[in-house]
C-alpha cells in the first residue's frame, strides 16, 4: 500500500496518486454518491471557458475534469505530477502534460483561465502554488478552485466528519486499488483551512476579486479570482 502523509512530500504524493489511478474516477464517483459530476459542471460554468481560450486545468489526473470544460469550445490541457493518473486517462480526447504545479513548464501569461479540483490540498505549499498559476496566467484572467472545505451546519459538519474518518475508509477498502491513500485522503481534507481560510491564501498569492460560494452544504467550495 502507498500514502502520504501530512508532510505532503511530493514524491509520496505522486507514488500515492499513481497507485489508485486504475480505479480512481470510479471510486470517487462512489464515495461522493455522484456529486463528483456535478461538481465538476459547476467548475465549467463558474470558470465560464469561451471558444479560443487556453485554460490550464492543473492535478487533472485522468483528464475527466478537463473534458468537462472543454465543453464550451476552449483548447484545455490537462497537466499533473502523476504519470499514472496521465496514463490512465490517454484514451480521453484532451491534450495531456506532466507537471509540478510548484515548478510550472509554462511561459508567463501563457493562459486565459486556470483551475484545479481536488489537487490544491495535495502542494506542500500552497501559497507558492498559487502564485506560479497567476504567474502562468495572463493579467485579467481568470482562477476557479473546486476543493473540499468546511461544511456550514454544525449537525451536518459533524455527520460529515464522521463519515470522513470512518465510513470513507470502509467503502475505498472495498472499491479502490490503494484504501490507504483515501485515509490521507480524509486526513488532508480536515487538516484543510476553511473557506476564509483558503481566500487569504489566494489574496496572499497575489490574486484578486477573490470570492467563494459552498456547493452541497460546504463539503465543497468553489474560490473564484482574477489576475490583476
Amino acid at each position: 500500500m502507498s500514502r502520504a502523509g501530512l508532510d505532503k512530500d511530493p514524491r509520496d504524493v505522486a507514488r500515492m496518486f499513481d497507485a489508485v489511478a486504475q480505479r480512481y474516477d470510479l471510486t470517487n464517483t462512489l464515495l461522493s454518491g455522484g456529486q463528483d459530476k456535478l461538481w465538476r459542471i459547476a467548475t465549467r460554468r463558474a470558470l465560464a471557458p469561451t471558444a479560443g481560450e487556453r485554460v490550464l486545468d492543473l492535478a487533472a489526473g485522468t483528464g475527466v475534469s478537463t473534458v468537462e470544460l472543454a465543453k464550451d469550445g476552449a483548447w484545455c490541457l490537462a497537466a499533473d505530477f502523476s504519470l499514472g493518473m496521465l496514463r490512465n486517462g490517454l484514451h480521453r480526447n484532451v491534450p495531456m502534460a506532466a507537471a509540478d504545479a510548484l515548478h510550472l513548464p509554462f511561459a508567463d501569461a501563457s493562459f486565459d483561465a486556470v483551475t484545479i479540483s481536488f489537487g490544491l490540498r495535495n502542494l506542500v505549499d500552497t501559497v507558492a502554488g498559487l502564485a506560479e498559476m497567476a504567474r502562468v496566467t495572463k493579467p485579467g484572467g481568470r482562477m476557479v478552485i473546486c476543493e473540499f472545505s468546511t461544511p456550514t451546519w454544525a449537525p451536518f459538519a459533524t455527520v460529515y466528519n464522521n463519515y470522513l474518518m470512518r465510513a470513507l475508509p470502509a467503502i475505498a477498502t472495498k472499491v479502490s486499488s490503494n484504501p490507504e491513500a483515501y485515509v490521507y485522503l480524509a486526513e488532508s481534507i480536515r487538516a484543510w483551512p476553511d473557506q476564509a481560510g483558503l481566500a487569504a491564501k489566494l489574496a496572499e498569492a497575489g490574486w484578486s476579486d477573490v470570492a467563494w460560494r459552498n456547493l452541497t452544504g460546504g463539503i465543497v467550495a468553489l474560490h473564484r479570482a482574477r489576475k490583476a
